[in-house]
């Protein structure tokens, strides 16, 4: 194994020993120390210090060595689940180690919902917390201060969410649930606040025209989804944004942001019955109504490739196709295939080709997106404008040999491992296991999923990959979309252990 192998490999080991206590913990003094077995001879002190050291280190190094091998301890979750009267899915995960709680409500209310006024579903999640009866937006966030909480919003294309942590004493709980119920369920959506908020989305518009980036992904999307609701961006457009008033939001918040719309994950310190307690209370305050229906399933685009002129420095390449919708059954099979081509980081197929051995960008990533319908795969990367075109050629015919040909044994059982070592980082902390129970919930998943996907991915062979990556994709099915100047191309470099040329600059957004 090379040194720079090893030092990886190393400080990937250390970094989880820290990260989950794996080393033991004396608990008077709090260091950290190993497990030494018996002397079988009286040594002097010196020497049994020796001996200690020896032993600590000898315990460390194989711990790390064992690392790659065996996968982490997962933590197991007992998920608890039921409806409230007014039909919100309720998910619990009880956990007693810290003195708070995590609440998260997911609402199918991101801007697939938007209808034709786009940017609806940001102003409205966005308006929250601006006002309620009694209290502005700077009275809002001192209330929640005060008392040691912390809301957050945030709108997306399938959802909307609001969220908040407390402490679990319910001299805090329960004046942190009353305020957070009334900004979630009973917004005053002030005028002022309205005019504020548009200005700022406009002028991260204007930002926007200065990113190539994000104009080269808001044409990949309009491209890609044509007239689905998906298309559109999120927080609306130029054209959209000013004329939202008051009253659309008032009506988007009536039917989008109802009791039987959305679905409340509960983590933290506290019991089954404070739980129902809380999600009632939730619930309650929120308009009572159904479910919204989910978007509708978008018709595949044809192969295309649009260019947009930009005066940067570097090309941005932007590659995608429509993927799968979230709790497919093929998920696993594309996950683990995708870690192995680009969603990896280093050592994957795109990563090796087009960084390690042609020094071509500094970072190459690709990835499925399942949503409520069809989300997209993507590839994405920035290199040298003046070898754009052949970069292009080159990750495509990558894709294209990895569906030929699948991918090697070696590489399935190293990706295997890593996403056995890296699962137990999904339910690390009561905001992870939130998160998650919030996606289970959202996208109608079993209780045990997190279980079942860990036992899917183990049991795929390169086969199963193999197969599953061309029933969802095709080499010559992208839909392309770059931004950068119009030079003159020149052709790839030879590939080489040691590229002669690195990137002509950091990314530039």
């Amino acid at each position: 194994m090379s040194d720079r192998n090893l030092l990886r490999r190393g400080l990937y080991g250390l970094a989880l020993l820290c990260a989950f206590g794996l080393a033991a913990c004396d608990s008077e003094t709090g260091e950290t120390v190993a497990s030494i077995p018996p002397a079988k001879n009286v040594a002097t002190p010196a020497e049994s210090g020796q001996a200690i050291a020896k032993a600590q280190d000898e315990t460390r190094l194989e711990s790390l060595d064992e690392l790659d091998d065996q996968p982490l301890p997962r933590r197991k979750l007992d998920i608890q689940s039921w409806q409230t009267e007014g039909g919100a899915k309720v998910l619990f995960v009880e956990a007693h180690e810290l003195p708070m709680f995590d609440l998260r409500l997911t609402f199918a209310a991101g801007s697939s919902q938007d209808g034709g006024t786009p940017g609806l579903a940001m102003l409205t999640n966005a308006m929250l917390n601006e006002g309620i009866e009694g209290k502005d937006v700077t009275a809002i966030a001192e209330g929640f201060e005060g008392l040691g909480a912390d809301f957050g919003n945030g709108s997306y294309r399938d959802m909307a969410i609001a969220s908040l942590r407390s402490l679990s004493a319910a001299d805090k709980r329960e004046p942190a649930l009353q305020l957070f119920s009334q900004v979630v369920g009973q917004p005053s959506f002030p005028e002022d606040s309205l005019q504020r908020i548009r200005n700022q989305v406009l002028t991260g518009f204007e930002f926007q025209k200065q990113n190539p980036g994000k104009l080269a992904s808001l044409e990949l999307f309009e491209q890609l989804y044509q007239n689905h609701p998906y298309a559109h961006p999120s927080e609306g457009t130029s054209e959209s944004i000013p004329g939202i008033g008051i009253a659309q939001l008032r009506d988007f918040h009536a039917r989008a942001y109802t009791a039987g719309n959305v679905v409340i994950a509960l983590v933290g310190d506290l019991s089954r019955e404070e739980a129902e307690a809380i999600a009632a209370q939730v619930s309650a305050a929120l308009p009572q109504g159904a479910a919204l229906p989910p978007p509708p399933v978008p018709q595949a685009p044809a192969a295309t490739h649009e260019h947009i002129d930009f005066p940067s420095n570097q090309t941005h390449l932007l590659l995608a196709q429509l993927g799968i919708p979230r709790g497919h059954p093929d998920y696993a099979a594309l996950y683990l295939g995708n870690q192995i081509l680009g969603g990896g980081g280093f050592g994957t197929r795109l990563m090796e080709e087009v960084r390690e051995k042609r020094g071509l960008t500094y970072g190459v990533y690709s990835g499925f997106s399942p949503m409520q319908t069809n989300g997209p795969f993507m590839i994405n990367l920035q290199t040298r404008a003046n070898m754009s075109d052949a970069t292009l050629q080159l990750v495509q015919q990558l894709v294209g040999e990895f569906l030929e040909k699948g991918p090697t044994e070696a590489e399935l059982e190293r990706s295997k491992r890593q996403i056995a070592g890296s699962f137990p980082l999904s339910t690390a902390s009561n905001a992870d296991i939130v998160g998650q129970l919030g996606s289970i919930g959202f996208y109608d998943l079993p209780l045990t999923y997190l279980e079942d996907f860990m036992q899917q991915v183990q049991a795929l062979s390169v086969e199963d990959v193999k197969v599953a990556m061309n029933e969802h994709l095709r080499a010559d099915g992208f839909v392309i979309v770059t931004a950068g100047p119009e030079v003159e191309q020149k052709p790839l470099p030879p590939p080489s252990e040691k590229p002669l040329e690195q990137p002509s600059s950091v990314p530039e957004h």
